[in-house]
């Protein structure tokens, strides 16, 4: 039996298995396509992410899923300069980032915007400590969670984000709750905490 056969054959059988194989081949290939065509776009196979807290509401909140564009594709434009230029991202000036804490892949990445960019020996905030090596000060928008920059508190204390720490650049609109399927997947109750 040639292969046009062979095809003819799975496209038409009635056979529970064959049919649940098709299945299985149309999902596999629709991801495949998915995961190219976000590869392209985006320059990352697995261009989302769920919100996980309040720290960006107003403006992204728990369970919405974001965009993720490869840092080596975006070039990060602070809240600083953002605002001298009028740029908006999710709802204030400068781009939002998803970023490694202390650069530890194992620990789950910090989305917050990137406030300016400091270089080394620079005070991280005015009367602030010297950094102590170049990077980016970030802050959460949600002012009654994230008062002070990450940088003056839990989430990188002291520690200003490397570059290379960058994981990418939040874009387009958020989907709303829809992240709430992964994380409660994950063992995350955060969508129901709201």
């Amino acid at each position: 039996m040639g292969i046009k056969e062979t095809i003819k054959k799975i496209k038409e059988s009635d056979n529970f298995w064959i049919g649940l194989f098709r299945d299985f081949l149309f999902v596999l290939i629709v991801v495949a396509i998915f995961s190219s065509i976000s590869y392209i776009a985006l320059g990352r196979f697995s261009p989302m992410v769920a919100v996980e807290s309040k720290s960006m509401v107003p403006n992204l909140n728990i369970g919405d899923i974001i965009f993720i564009e490869s840092s080596d594709r975006s070039k990060i434009i602070t809240y600083e300069e953002g605002k001298k230029t009028g740029y908006l991202s999710f709802g204030y000036y400068g781009d939002v980032i998803l970023y490694m804490r202390s650069g530890n892949e194992k620990r789950t990445p910090i989305i917050h915007r990137a406030m300016y960019y400091v270089n080394k020996d620079e005070p991280m905030w005015p009367g602030g400590p010297s950094a102590p090596y170049a990077g980016y000060i970030t802050k959460g928008d949600n002012d009654n969670t994230n008062a002070v920059y990450d940088q003056q508190g839990s989430i990188s204390y002291l520690q200003p984000v490397k570059k290379e720490w960058i994981i990418g650049v939040a874009r387009f609109r958020p989907i709303p709750l829809i992240g709430c399927v992964p994380l409660t997947m994950r063992g995350n109750p955060a969508c129901f905490n709201q």
